[in-house]
């Protein structure tokens, strides 16, 4: 295998052209669709087995210059939560499989849920969900399935979403580059 590793102005070069995918299926993303406009950051619309947003840089007629002879995917996800609620509602029984088979998609990857609950850690010790989950089982339920599939669960203001999906991946995209870990 051959591992490339990149100068930092190479590097700067190959961050512009960091590309977001969204899966097809993701709902409800207006707010970060928006952002990445914002920030002129490209988006590319795509089926993804594992999570509902990951990076790719293109290869184009700039890349190529940098040796990027095709495109580059990176081997990173972010699946998207809107609250507690979500999350016990995929750890139902009729909906747990779904979930454990993305957790088992996810293994070798770097894997992350950001839910869009700045209050995720408080509202779940409480209980301040609609499920009949208890708190204390939940949040063991959650703790054995990181431990067990090697992810972690952030939580994230609403608002900034978008902001904190596209540094997750800029810092990734510029490790990966500098280490040659692609």
């Amino acid at each position: 295998m051959i591992h490339y590793r990149f100068a930092d102005k190479e590097i700067d070069a190959l961050l512009k052209h960091l590309t977001i995918i969204m899966d097809t299926r993701e709902k409800s993303s207006m707010h970060i669709i928006e952002y990445f406009k914002q920030k002129d950051i490209p988006m590319k619309l795509q089926k993804l087995d594992t999570g509902d947003y990951s990076f790719m840089i293109p290869s184009n007629e700039d890349t190529q210059k940098l040796g990027i002879t095709r495109d580059l995917y990176f081997n990173s996800y972010v699946e998207r939560k809107n609250s507690v609620d979500e999350i016990c509602g995929n750890l139902q029984k009729d909906t747990q499989q779904a979930f454990i088979n993305e957790l088992i998609r996810s293994q070798g990857s770097k894997f992350v849920i950001f839910v869009e609950d700045p209050h995720f850690d408080r509202n779940l010790a409480q209980g301040n969900y609609r499920s009949r989950y208890d708190p204390k089982a939940l949040r063991g339920r959650l703790d054995s399935l990181q431990a067990k599939y090697n992810f972690e669960i952030r939580p994230v203001e609403k608002d900034m979403m978008g902001h904190v999906i596209l540094h997750r991946f800029l810092y990734q995209a510029r490790y990966y580059l500098k280490n040659g870990v692609f």
